[in-house]
């Protein structure tokens, strides 16, 4: 029954990224203030205000990468320039509740009711931050940051080779950061030396497959993206002379011979010796309270205040929801949609990811507010990469600077052409892109920049990619049954993923469970498997954040009527910008324009 099971929904994982992991915690917090508490003749406005931004200055600065990935120009923050370091996976449960503690005494002296609504939206995302942290703190060493498609050492790489040169002052600093690459990998294989004491590290297929993506950046030898991409921007320095770049691009090669290889043969020697030591193949479950640690991360991961069941009801109901559409599709099938998708390919051609993104932006113009104008470069992952690497993936720009987007693309998963235009719409228009530029547009409070929904972004990204098959030249039926297609499989794996971490299933039972909805490729559900084992809750970050702003859409339908507008609706869930759903749901009927001062 269901068709077009591919590689690109099954590596559908964490394909928005911005910088690599420098802790395993949720949101870090260091206080550096010890309260909220009157400031000469500042309103409560003020008084959170300074705060909040003595918070964002303390945290953006942790390490240089969190800084020049968010800031472009940190001065302008009143923030000095950290010595270079990539981070460190160092847990400890009790600073961590202590933070918590911290900042929870410092909010309770805020005047919450004099807040005007952007700050009281701010404040309730803190304290729901606050609750997550402190929850989690008994589940550190069940944190995996060597994730099988968006782990350190995958995205190490091209978070590297996107660290912008403004000026020969950010070439220093990468060139140091570069050096630092051996002690960031040890604090993470010391990490993982505590995950597995405590019997909690990875399978060993999960092991196979970290050590296959670190052989294959070691396997590109001359060829490594870290050269080209070095050199490409030292060329673009116009304060730089010719001998300058040289001696540069000199210094580059060396460092990366001499300190980010032994980084990356090192540990791929620690992940070895540590296989066999994680003696658990199937899900969370598995685990000494795996399964209240499943349910809490996977309320982290989509934002949503739902049990694990109740997820699992919410995706059968949309499940039955898209399979009830399809069958109201009178006279064609599923195979003739098939058939009409390639006859689609044909009518668009080879078109270049730049004019497909070009004619995503101006279709959505009528359903979506605008946005402030940007350019975008489209790149695509190195040849050598593109097994172990995202379909595609959007860099987040600095705060400072939207005005600057990249998209990779990953041309070996993109199957077809209806592949490509939906998976730019999820990267670019009106997905990843789009919200970003659009929310940062806003002017939202800095601190905002620095905490992780993927439930919301993701589920964004997803609800716009869902969306673009009515984009395309293909009939209205042949567009739902392609698109509610492509949501049951995504449902589907959204169902495995709590079946394998929340209800211990078997490679077997996995199996079983496709074969009943028609999906019986062996090597494809291995790989299923095998990246849920690997990354768990991913899937529901996708699919519980996509059907969480269905669910919103619904309650704004209810209550608005005849008087329905998509652009108005689209306009109040991005103005509340990243958030948990239930916080989003509250927060939308305000950001109308009537509520807000």
């Amino acid at each position: 029954m269901l068709k077009n099971v591919e590689e690109t929904e099954i590596k559908r994982v964490n394909k928005k990224q911005k910088h690599i992991s420098a802790t395993v915690v949720i949101f870090c917090i260091i206080m550096v203030l010890s309260g909220c508490g009157n400031s000469g003749g500042e309103n409560a406005d003020e008084k959170f205000e300074t705060y909040t931004e003595e918070l964002f200055r303390s945290e953006v600065a942790a390490n240089s990468v969190n800084l020049h990935y968010t800031l472009k120009e940190p001065e302008a923050y009143g923030i000095v320039e950290p010595p270079a370091e990539l981070g460190n996976f160092e847990v400890n449960a009790s600073e961590n509740r202590a933070a918590c503690e911290n900042m929870r005494q410092a909010l309770l002296e805020v005047e919450y009711d004099e807040l005007n609504t952007q700050n009281r939206l701010t404040y309730d995302i803190l304290l729901y931050q606050l609750r997550m942290m402190d929850k989690s703190s008994d589940y550190l060493l069940y944190e995996e940051p060597l994730g099988l498609v968006s782990g350190a050492q995958t995205q190490l790489p091209v978070v590297l080779s996107e660290y912008c040169f403004y000026d020969r002052g950010d070439v220093d600093t990468y060139l140091a950061l570069l050096k630092t690459t051996g002690e960031y990998f040890e604090s993470l294989l010391a990490f993982e030396r505590e995950k597995a004491a405590a019997g909690l590290f990875m399978a060993d297929k999960a092991a196979d497959e970290v050590i296959a993506q670190c052989q294959a950046f070691l396997d590109m030898g001359d060829g490594n993206y870290l050269y080209s991409t070095f050199a490409d921007r030292i060329e673009e320095l116009s304060d730089l002379d010719e001998k300058e770049k040289s001696d540069y691009i000199q210094d580059n090669a060396l460092i990366v011979k001499d300190y980010v290889t032994p980084a990356y043969e090192k540990l791929i020697a620690g992940i070895t010796e540590l296989k066999g030591s994680g003696k658990n193949e199937k899900g969370l479950v598995c685990l000494p309270e795996g399964a209240e640690y499943y349910e809490l991360s996977a309320r982290v991961q989509t934002g949503s205040d739902r049990s694990v069941d109740e997820m699992r009801d919410l995706i059968r109901r949309q499940i039955s929801d898209d399979l009830e559409a399809m069958e109201k599709v009178l006279g064609i099938t599923a195979d003739e949609a098939q058939e009409a998708a390639a006859a689609l390919e044909q009518d668009m051609g080879q078109e270049p990811a730049e004019l497909i993104l070009s004619h995503l932006k101006d279709a959505v113009d009528t359903a979506f507010p605008e946005i402030p104008d940007v350019s975008l470069e489209v790149k695509y992952v190195p040849e050598e990469m593109e097994e172990h690497l995202s379909p595609a993936f959007y860099m987040i720009p600095a705060i400072d600077n939207t005005e600057e987007n990249v998209i990779y693309i990953n041309r070996s998963q993109m199957g077809d052409e209806l592949t490509l235009f939906t998976t730019l719409a999820h990267e670019g228009y009106p997905g990843h892109l789009y919200q970003t530029v659009y929310y940062e547009s806003t002017e939202p409070d800095p601190i905002r920049s620095l905490m992780d929904f993927g439930g919301y972004v993701e589920g964004w990204a997803t609800y716009a990619e869902m969306g673009s098959y009515y984009l395309t030249p293909l009939l209205k039926e042949q567009a739902v049954l392609l698109q509610k297609n492509s949501s049951i499989i995504l449902g589907l794996y959204a169902l495995a993923d709590i079946g394998i971490h929340y209800d211990g299933w078997s490679r077997m039972d996995t199996v079983e469970f496709f074969s009943a909805y028609g999906i019986t490729d062996a090597g494809s559900i291995e790989k299923i498997y095998d990246l849920i084992i690997g990354s768990p809750g991913n899937y529901l970050k996708y699919y519980i954040g996509y059907v969480e702003f269905l669910e919103l859409k619904k309650d704004w339908v209810d209550e608005k009527g005849d008087e329905f507008s998509q652009k108005e609706f689209h306009e109040a869930v991005l103005r509340v910008g990243p958030a948990p759903f239930a916080i989003v749901e509250d927060y939308m009927w305000k950001m109308t324009g009537e509520e807000q001062r």
